[in-house]
Formats: structure tokens, C-alpha cells, sequence
């Protein structure tokens, strides 16, 4: 840009004191054709480009590209920010060049798709420890190679900015509360106040102004950990404006390439690093940041209780003759002698725990949903023993035997081969069952052994699985005491022989 002082030196060096143009271009750096312009026009400031470029971002101006096109089939709420194209273009490609050169060609590439409406905010100076925001979101996630739609708890520290996110399959009530307790760790205390949106698993009835009629187990939940809860006025979930802009950040920049991972264990393990590493920044109107306020605070915070919530469900049933459970609408399996008993179960957000006169028979990951069926193949192993015929029709088989070692099914072969499909069946079952007192490896190492062997029968299975505990160490072979030399000159005497 040119400034006016510049133009009023030009002008007046040239038409006052007599200066050349090439002088005026030596003293200003403005070459002579920019310099004749000036003689002969008036101030006009910049001048716009017919085309900018982008040095910098030359060598990956595709790869940006590429990332604004795949966004297209993404969720709306899931795509590149100019913010993120930046840090995936540092941490994955290492570009050395600018931010804001980065924000000018998206904004560039994108245009105006909206008018982006002005709004006014009050500063404000939150008090050391005294309160967090609280609020859900969407996403989605690969997981296990299928797309599944998440749900994103999040808690944010009003005054330092600190923020902690989880994925969860539902947005239920259990979720809420593991959700909670997983927070508060990461914080190192529970804050005084608590901001929330009227949301169901915590608000049973709204009324008028702040006043609210909580779910009862919410109640007990708040009392155990000792926090308040305020609830926004009914379609303001603005006035919890910083959590509600965390739910966004989060998706937009923990989320961002859509994740694609073996378990949602994996998944929380990537936020919670990803929560970590947030908060080298200051987050503007500050002084300190978030990292640094986040120190500050940890010591005005409510400590932890000794022993965390139990937050699990209990529930009641009758195993049926498929000997399952239904809990929460899905079925649950436990061993086969259990059938037609009364069992106790422990919901929890993860796993299912279900008991028979106060001992734990069967745990299992929980599901969400409706009449899906959870099955342990080692629950029906006995009785599958018993009628080997509905082996290769049995729903938990076939569940195993799509992800068990391909070995397995050359072993399982074999013996039906050598044995008879009866007899066979039943022995690779005996096989199976090695597995609960064996490491999957270990029984797995054995069956490889057994095939390269050619061995066709569960005792040589089971005589592989064991060796290794029963071999003697090959350093102590030499301790071993040695027989005397034998005589064979008895052995001609044998029989009669001379």
C-alpha cells in the first residue's frame, strides 16, 4: 500500500524541488512507471490485484484442495476450519509458512456463502474455581471399519479455558454421570457451580425463571459430589456461550480428519491426549494462558471424594432357555446350567455384571439399542459338547467364527476328517475350551504346532498347550545325573542265542 505521506513526497519533490523520476525512484523504491502514475493522478490508495498468489502454499495448495472437497460429503458441523488445515499442514506435511496466509486462500476458495452477523459480548472476569460449563454435541467416528454417530460430553473451566471431552454411544443419564466423574479427574477437583442447558437426564420439569424440578438420581448425584447446578433460561443455551463454542472447537479440530479407530476406547484415549496437549495459547482479554490459569485453579477446586460414584444400575431377570438375560432391552448370555434361574445385574456404562446368589457368573461390554443379542461362545461350550450337531448353527459359534484364527477352521477340518463330523466336533470343542485357562496366543501357538505335526486330536492340542510349563529348562540339562555305560554283551544270551 502506498501510503499518503509517500504520495505528497513524490508529488512534491518532482513539481516544487525539482527531483527527477528516476531520483524519486532511488529514494522511495517505487519503480518509474509507479512513480509517473503518481505524477499524473490523484491518491487512490490500493490498487486491487487481478490475481494473488500464494507462494508459500504452492506445494500444497492440492493437498488443501483435496481436504475442502472430501469436507462436501462430511457432516456440516465436522469440516476443515482454516484453523486446522494449518496445524494438519505443519504437523503432517511441515509447512513453515504463515497462518494467516493459510486463511486468506480458504476464505478465498470458499467465497461468501453468508453474512456473517455482527454480535456484541460482555467481558467478562470469571472467579478462580468457582465454575464450569456442561453440554453434548454430535459426531461421527469410524470405529471397527463402521460408521457410527457419537455423542461428545463436554466440560469446560469458565475461568481458565481448560477443557475435557469423551465420546459416548448415547446421550443417557449413566453417560451424564461417567462423564462427570471422568472430568473432575482430569480437573483434579469438582467446581462449585455447574452451567447447564435443560437437558432431560438432569431436569424433570421446567419451571419459571431459574427454578427446576431435577431427576431425582441427578440430585443424588450433584449431593454426592457436592457442586450446584444452574440451569439457562428456556432456549438460551448462548449463556453458556463458552462450552457451546468447545462442542464446535472440539469436532472441528479433535475430529478433524473424521477418526477411524478399533474401539471407542481408542477414541477417548486420542481426546484425552488431544485435551492434554490444548492450552498453550492465550485466549484473548488475558494475561495468562490456559495451561497457566489452568495450574492456578486446581488448588480453589472441591477435592475429589475418596471412593468415586457407583454409577451402575441395577436391574433383576430370569435367564430364558437360550440362556439369556434380557437387561435394558438387549439380551445378555451366562453359562447354560444357569437357565430358568433368577439373576442380578449391574448396568454400567461400559459393561454389564450379572450375578447369581451374590457371585459373578458372566460380564459383558454392554450394547445400546434394542434386542441385540451378546453373546460368550465359552457359555455354551458344554452343552454344545453334548449335541455337536447344533455346532455349526449355533448364533455365539458363528459370532466367533468370523473373527476367530483361520487355523481353526483347518484344525476343525481335520478332525472331522480323521474322527467323523460327531466325534471330530466334539473334540475341537474340548480344543476351544483351552482358552479358559490359556492366553489366546498360547492356545493359538498350539493349534499351529498341532497342524504343522499333523496331529488329529484334542489330547495332542492340549499336550502342546502345556509343554512349555513341563519341559526342563535346556541350561540345566547338563545337571541331570547320567546312568552308568550299559553292557550289551547280555543281550546275545537272550533267547538262547550263542
Amino acid at each position: 500500500m502506498l501510503k499518503v505521506e509517500q504520495y505528497e513526497f513524490i508529488r512534491s519533490g518532482y513539481r516544487v524541488y525539482g527531483l527527477t523520476i528516476s531520483e524519486l525512484s532511488r529514494r522511495t523504491g517505487h519503480s518509474r512507471n509507479t512513480i509517473r502514475k503518481l505524477l499524473n493522478n490523484e491518491y487512490t490508495g490500493y490498487s486491487a490485484r487481478s490475481h494473488q498468489p500464494f507462494p508459500a502454499l504452492e506445494p500444497y495448495i492440492d493437498i488443501i484442495n483435496s481436504w475442502l472437497e472430501q469436507d462436501k460429503e462430511q457432516h456440516r458441523k465436522q469440516k476443515h476450519t482454516a484453523r486446522r488445515i494449518y496445524t494438519r499442514l505443519v504437523r503432517e506435511y511441515g509447512f513453515d509458512g504463515a497462518e494467516s496466509t493459510v486463511r486468506r486462500y480458504v476464505r478465498l476458495v470458499r467465497g461468501k456463502h453468508g453474512k456473517d452477523l455482527n454480535k456484541a459480548y460482555i467481558p467478562a472476569d470469571p472467579d478462580v474455581g468457582l465454575e464450569a460449563e456442561v453440554d453434548w454435541g454430535d459426531f461421527t467416528a469410524i470405529i471397527g471399519g463402521k460408521t457410527r454417530q457419537l455423542k461428545l460430553f463436554c466440560m469446560r473451566s469458565k475461568y481458565s479455558g481448560k477443557c475435557f471431552v469423551r465420546a459416548y454411544p448415547v446421550e443417557r443419564q449413566q453417560a451424564l454421570f461417567d462423564g462427570h466423574i471422568h472430568a473432575f479427574v482430569f480437573f483434579n477437583g469438582v467446581f462449585f457451580r455447574l452451567i447447564y442447558d435443560n437437558m432431560t437426564p438432569a431436569v424433570q420439569k421446567v419451571l419459571q425463571g431459574k427454578k427446576r424440578v431435577e431427576q431425582e438420581s441427578f440430585a443424588r448425584f450433584r449431593a454426592y459430589y457436592t457442586f450446584e447446578a444452574e440451569f439457562c433460561n428456556r432456549g438460551q443455551g448462548h449463556e453458556k456461550g463458552g462450552v457451546e463454542g468447545l462442542v464446535g472447537f472440539a469436532r472441528r479440530n479433535f475430529l478433524v480428519p473424521v477418526p477411524r479407530v478399533d474401539t471407542l476406547e481408542e477414541l477417548n484415549r486420542h481426546l484425552l491426549e488431544e485435551c492434554m496437549a490444548y492450552g498453550s495459547h492465550i485466549i484473548s482479554g488475558r494475561q495468562n494462558t490456559v495451561n497457566e490459569r489452568f495450574e492456578q485453579e486446581k488448588d480453589h477446586l472441591i477435592d475429589l471424594p475418596q471412593v468415586p460414584y457407583a454409577n451402575e444400575m441395577p436391574l433383576g431377570g430370569k435367564v430364558d432357555h437360550y440362556s439369556t438375560v434380557v437387561l435394558d432391552k438387549n439380551r445378555y448370555s451366562v453359562p447354560t446350567h444357569y437357565a430358568g434361574f433368577r439373576v442380578r445385574a449391574l448396568l454400567g456404562v461400559d459393561t454389564v455384571t450379572i450375578y447369581h446368589s451374590g457371585r459373578k457368573i458372566a460380564e459383558h461390554s454392554r450394547e445400546y439399542g434394542n434386542n441385540k443379542w451378546v453373546l460368550k461362545p465359552d457359555h455354551y461350550l458344554e452343552l454344545l459338547h453334548k449335541r455337536p450337531a447344533a455346532f455349526a448353527t449355533a448364533k455365539p459359534i458363528k459370532q466367533w467364527r468370523s473373527c476367530w484364527p483361520r487355523n481353526h477352521e483347518r484344525l476343525l477340518e481335520r478332525f472331522k476328517s480323521a474322527q467323523g463330523i460327531s466325534k471330530g466336533t466334539r473334540d475341537f470343542i474340548e480344543v476351544l475350551m483351552l482358552y479358559r485357562e490359556y492366553e489366546p496366543v498360547e492356545v493359538e501357538a498350539a493349534v499351529e504346532q498341532a497342524l504343522a505335526s499333523g496331529v488329529s486330536s484334542a489330547e495332542a492340542v492340549k499336550h502342546l498347550v502345556r509343554a512349555p510349563a513341563t519341559e526342563p529348562e535346556p541350561g540345566r540339562l547338563q545337571s541331570w545325573p547320567s546312568l552308568p555305560q550299559a553292557d550289551i554283551s547280555v543281550y546275545s544270551r537272550l533267547g538262547g542265542v550263542a
